[in-house]
């Protein structure tokens, strides 16, 4: 009997990585050199923000997504922490909002020795571009005892927050309310008997899965505070963790017994044994595990070194399937991710890293690119993916409901992936949110009944809040003049500002003619089908 090599059908076996231009990275960007195990980046389709090196405290950078190319030295910074910032994440429903997390004491008794309490605070970026240091924060959460590591943003629910510190406790926060400093999370969770090196989500929100510095990986209810699984193997020191979307199933990074890298996969209902596990070299930096739920396709980034490995996951044996490797002799320090809705689908690229090095003060953009000859839009690899809209409120989740994320189409012309406009819109744009306008395009089936009504509400609020803001205060104004009738610009910031509006402007003109172009093809539909029915007659 002859022997046949099993070979598997894949998409993204041709998958590669492709570094971007000089000219499409960002120089001179003076990059933390701590030493703190986390990404220190953190991306959007607006900004990148990333943790940089300044005396005096901690402080960060958020730059224009757009404005790649060496950076003024004197650019403006987020700079309201004391100590040094140890995380930052953007809020996954408003590109206009950011969470830090640092080394900061602030004391709430001016009486001496009295124990200081850490903070995380919650920045609101403005629209138009920094021209002055922030220090002010539209919120702080104090209630950790020592420093705070890790903060993330629940995945489906408005405005909740998890944050993690060194007194081995993990805090939910509500930012659902209008006080400026809150004392109060909504809960705290005491399972850990040491440090939380790891968080992450599964897909609705309703599980949190941990690594801990005591070696153990856990699976918490976070509304009940209850561990429902706990799990750790000899072999297997484990450093990170990741939910693999709705796969049920767990990806951990870590070490073996000589120090090795390691990675593992668990059941999620059990782990007491992981499904499998793998040495990858004896390399000393960590790994960086990070999943695409819409491809399923999983990357591991190694800290120290310039190579991110690529796998694609499967429900079945052998689960884990090595695809190839992006090398680079460019180490990273850390590693930002862009979401989703802010890729180049006309290029075929399905991720885009950015990586730190410090080594050159550069951030450089790294597309993994499906490699297609057609320049259509590829529906193959692009399934509808995580919207910029929440699922639920923050009080719905704290009541017990749980939801999946809402879905959008990457096709052009569908639904707007945008969390927030760059500034008002004239009239004329609002009428294209009309429900009777929207129904031709492609890829709206799962936002039909939810999405619409609020960006509906949204818009007809608009034009109100014109009207209570003062001349020089509204977003579509510039010191009084209109953004599109206002003097040529005299410094290089007005004319970076002018150039951005620009295209927004234009971009939102190109949306508006292919929804116009899908509503004229389904009219024309429309009525041959009405005269094919009338001559059948």
């Amino acid at each position: 009997m002859s022997w046949h090599p099993q070979y598997r059908s894949s998409k993204f076996r041709h998958v590669y990585g492709k570094a971007a231009s000089k000219d499409k990275c960002y120089d001179c960007v003076p990059i933390t050199r701590n030493v703190h195990d986390n990404h220190f980046c953190a991306v959007n389709p607006s900004f990148i923000a990333v943790v940089t090196e300044c005396a005096g405290g901690g402080a960060f950078l958020v730059i224009p997504i757009k404005q790649t190319g060496k950076l003024d030295p004197h650019y403006p910074k987020v700079c309201g922490h004391k100590g040094n910032v140890l995380d930052i994440k953007w809020n996954p429903f408003n590109d206009f909002e950011i969470a830090s997390c640092s080394e900061d004491a602030t004391s709430l008794s001016p009486i001496p020795l009295v124990t200081a309490i850490e903070t995380v605070k919650i920045w609101d970026i403005p629209y138009q571009l920094l021209k002055r240091n922030i220090t002010t924060p539209k919120k702080e959460l104090l209630g950790h005892a020592r420093r705070v590591g890790l903060i993330e943003w629940h995945p489906t629910a408005d405005n909740i927050l998890f944050s993690s510190g060194y007194d081995y406790k993990i805090m939910i926060w509500n930012l659902d309310v209008k006080d400026t400093v809150l004392s109060k999370p909504v809960k705290i969770l005491d399972a850990h008997k040491d440090v939380v090196l790891s968080m992450s989500f599964n897909t609705d929100g309703s599980l949190l899965a941990t690594a801990c510095r005591d070696k153990k990986i856990r699976v918490i209810d976070p509304r009940a505070g209850t561990v429902l699984q706990e799990g750790s193997y000899k072999s297997h020191r484990v450093n990170k963790v990741l939910f693999l979307g709705n796969m049920k199933k767990l990806f951990s990074t870590g070490t073996s017994l000589w120090n090795n890298r390691q990675i593992a996969l668990w059941d999620q209902n059990n782990l007491s044994v992981p499904l499998l596990e793998e040495d990858l070299d004896g390399s000393s930096g960590l790994l960086f595990p990070i999943y695409d739920s819409d491809t399923r396709m999983l990357y591991v980034v190694g800290k120290g070194d310039g190579n991110i490995r690529y796998y694609e996951i499967s429900p079945e044996k052998p689960y884990l399937n090595y695809l190839t490797e992006y090398r680079s002799p460019l180490p990273q320090k850390g590693i930002g991710m862009m979401p989703k809705r802010g890729l180049d689908v006309a290029a075929c690229e399905i991720f885009r890293f950015y990586k730190l090095i410090p080594t050159k003060s550069l951030i450089e953009p790294v597309s993994m690119i499906v490699p297609r000859r057609s320049e259509s839009y590829q529906e193959d690899i692009y399934p509808l993916t995580a919207a910029a809209q929440p699922a639920l409120t923050a009080q719905e989740w704290l009541n017990g409901v749980n939801k999946g994320p809402l879905l959008v189409s990457l096709r052009p012309g569908s639904e707007a992936v945008n969390s927030l406009p760059q500034f008002l819109e004239p009239e004329p744009f609002t009428k294209a949110t009309d429900p009777s306008q929207q129904q031709g395009g492609g890829g709206r089936v799962v936002l039909e009944d939810k999405q619409k009504p609020r960006e509906i509400e949204d818009v007809r609020k608009w034009p109100k809040v014109e009207e209570k803001l003062p001349k020089n205060e509204q977003m579509c104004l510039s010191n009084g003049f209109d953004v599109f009738e206002r003097p040529p610009p005299k410094t290089e910031n007005e004319l970076l500002q002018m150039f951005y509006r620009q295209q927004e402007e234009i971009r939102r003109l190109r949306e508006l003619l292919i929804q116009r172009d899908v509503q004229i093809k389904q009219l024309e539909l429309e009525l041959r089908n009405l005269c094919t029915d009338t001559g059948n007659y």
